[in-house]
């Protein structure tokens, strides 16, 4: 008897098993989590660095702008190094001035559920000799970079950045194919995310120590063990769970935990 092969390629459970190790994490655990995505990525595509980010629409944007609305909320850098840091801040504080760039007009343009752009085939010539490019790519060590932008709802999307340097090869059709077949399956992965940090469904995103609170909650941590861990007082935690529950619209920690089996709205 001749045992069947397995017709899978080697790329295509290389992305299987990194859903399936995605899957594993637990919804406390999602700041690992989104750096392992990212590390992945990273090492699957031999890139340099890898940017995960969530844009937002304004509810009444000012007239003739040309983001339409879109502007930054959360940004988080797999290798955040100094001049990458203060190049994703310039980049972060540009967009919510009138000075925006070629780039990111086009990055916020159109209304597509699900997009894979290539920075060489997005982007005139000209672009490539900009300061834009110059600062934000070659002043901090990238040349090319694919994106991927994925809308969540009509007024929140995912936005995801692969860079690679001088050295490297510009990124191919194939790569864009390669990183579009990971994060298209991913929109649970990025619910649970944005969930975390009171995006999506909370009537308000949390401040950062609601979110360590949360995080707690999520783990199975009593009240009193999260207060330890934290190092603050009981009283000041349970004033921070109530704050969660009222923002998430709950009760109860379980219909809190039951937000992540939800479905999105």
């Amino acid at each position: 008897m001749q045992l069947a092969t397995d017709p899978i390629d080697p790329q295509s459970k290389e992305v299987y098993a990194l859903w399936d190790q995605l899957g594993d994490f637990s919804v406390a655990d999602g700041d690992a989590a989104l750096a392992y995505l990212m590390s992945a990525l990273r090492t699957m595509l031999s890139a340099r660095n890898v940017l995960w980010g969530v844009v937002v629409r304004l509810p009444s944007p000012k007239l003739a702008d040309p983001l339409l609305g879109w502007r930054p909320r959360l940004v988080r850098v797999l290798d955040p190094i100094p001049a990458v840091a203060a190049s994703v801040q310039k980049q972060y504080d540009t967009l919510w001035s009138d000075d925006v760039d070629l780039s990111q007009i086009l990055s916020m343009s159109g209304d597509e559920l699900f997009r894979v752009r290539l920075l060489f085939e997005t982007l005139p010539p000209a672009w490539f000799e900009d300061k834009h490019y110059r600062r934000h790519y070659l002043d901090v060590g990238f040349a090319d970079s694919i994106s991927v932008r994925i809308a969540l709802n009509d007024d929140l999307r995912i936005r995801l950045f692969v860079f690679r340097d001088a050295q490297q090869p510009r990124f191919t059709t194939q790569d864009g194919q390669r990183l579009g077949f990971v994060m298209r399956a991913l929109r649970w992965f990025h619910r649970q995310q944005l969930l975390s940090h009171g995006l999506l469904i909370a009537n308000a995103p949390l401040t950062p120590a609601e979110r360590r609170v949360l995080l707690g909650l999520l783990a199975g941590d009593t009240e009193r063990q999260i207060a330890q861990k934290l190092a603050q007082s009981p009283n000041t935690t349970h004033f921070h769970v109530n704050s969660i529950y009222a923002k998430f619209a709950v009760r109860s920690r379980q219909s809190l935990a039951a937000l992540w089996l939800g479905r999105l709205r």
